[in-house]
């Protein structure tokens, strides 16, 4: 099977292309390629494939397998690949991801994509949309107890359910004990990805993330834009932010006028390779 590995400021991923044939078992494949000693070394595995209700389709999974309905590190770099392997010479592109499309724009130099800007679509804040046991309207601020300490949660959707809590340091921050008790909480009846952000200034937001299946990744475009949300519903934060995360930093725009988010970014490609998927499950199912 032929793969190519890319990332969005370090949210790396294995792609393949699936515009002509039909995966078989994509959760399994995505636990054994994910595997970072033992496979090939990723946040998950995202699928590119044919739409009949936009230019492409990506199926993401995470890398315990589960299914993802959106990722924005992802999609950027699958505007990427379909612009730089000659699946179309669109430089706008409509992708469709869990359900919903969502529009794009290239940034082309030298015939690559450079950078692409993407319409996140609007914002979900109401609870039992999210999903998470609340009341009201939103949560903002919201406190909610973990590992019996309170925290202060604001809990936004952007295709995928996040819980972005502010913190005064994000730096010493024990992720890898909290992370887990954050996306397991009776609260998230679909798990969580949860944000610990710091306030830098109302124009800049430093942001830690664990997501839900993966653990603690290098960056999360949705998560950026649900952070974005966060603070602007807090009062911390303009509309328009720099967000810097482990892996490098996205600009996120929340517009006042149509409601939605846009993220704007890099997408890389590392390498390109094949593998034999009974050699890899044998591999990784090696004890």
């Amino acid at each position: 099977m032929k793969f190519t590995k890319m990332h969005g400021i370090g949210n790396d991923y294995v792609y393949m292309d699936c515009t002509k044939e039909v995966l078989e078992n994509p959760e399994e494949l995505a636990r054994l390629v994910s595997d970072r000693h033992k496979g090939i070394g990723a946040d998950g595995l995202i699928l590119i494939k044919p739409s009949e209700l936009a230019d492409f389709e990506m199926a993401m999974y995470n890398a315990d397998g589960s299914y993802g309905k959106m990722c924005g590190n992802g999609i950027r770099c699958v505007a990427k690949y379909v612009y730089d392997n000659g699946l179309t010479d669109k430089k706008e592109l409509r992708i469709l991801s869990g359900g919903a499309v969502k529009y794009l724009k290239l940034t082309v130099r030298d015939g690559k994509v450079e950078k692409v800007r993407v319409n996140m679509g609007e914002p979900v804040l109401e609870p039992e949309k999210i999903p998470v046991i609340g009341r009201g309207e939103s949560l903002v601020g919201e406190p909610i107890v973990v590992d019996n300490q309170v925290y202060e949660m604001t809990c936004v959707s952007m295709g995928n359910p996040h819980a972005v809590v502010f913190l005064d340091d994000v730096e010493h921050l024990k992720l890898e004990e909290l992370g887990p008790k954050f996306e397991s909480h009776e609260r998230f009846p679909d798990r969580v990805n949860t944000e610990f952000v710091r306030r830098i200034d109302r124009k800049h937001l430093q942001m830690r993330v664990w997501e839900r299946g993966s653990g603690e990744t290098m960056a999360c475009g949705t998560g950026a834009c649900a952070t974005a949300v966060a603070a602007v519903l807090n009062g911390i934060a303009e509309r328009d932010v720099t967000v810097h995360l482990l892996g490098g930093s996205l600009e996120i725009s929340w517009d006042e006028k149509d409601n939605c988010v846009y993220m704007t970014g890099p997408a890389a490609t590392v390498f390109t390779g094949e593998f034999d998927p009974e050699e890899l499950k044998t591999s990784v199912n090696q004890k």
